[in-house]
């Protein structure tokens, strides 16, 4: 098996699908576009639910807090938002986005 292929017990989509089959209101945030470094690539998703509970990655440390706030808001509205991070090469590294690269996420509702 492919080492890049994900199982339905990983795959994000997979779970937000069994999420929003067992009635919990629930939010995908997916890597459009990037810029220069960015640790995960364009298609890669996070999933979010009304608690907060969330599966998969957009790119990892303050940036995936963030995304996570905002699909609260989006479960909250039902409006879609797009998002975007980028920060200055000195404080990449904190944030998650190593060399200064810039993402951006689409967060919408299922359902």
């Amino acid at each position: 098996m492919d080492a890049t292929v994900l199982d339905e017990k990983r795959d994000p989509l997979a779970i937000a699908e069994d999420w929003s089959a067992q009635g919990r209101q629930v939010a995908v945030a997916t890597v459009v576009e990037t810029w220069g470094s960015a640790p995960r690539p364009v298609g890669s998703h996070l999933v979010i639910d009304a608690e907060g509970n969330f599966h998969g990655s957009v790119s990892g440390g303050c940036v995936e807090g963030a995304v996570v706030t905002e699909a609260l808001d989006v479960i909250g509205s039902g409006q879609a938002k797009m998002l975007e991070f980028g920060v200055a090469d000195e404080t990449a590294w904190r944030v998650g986005l190593s060399c200064g690269g810039r993402i951006k996420v689409y967060v919408e509702r299922l359902g």
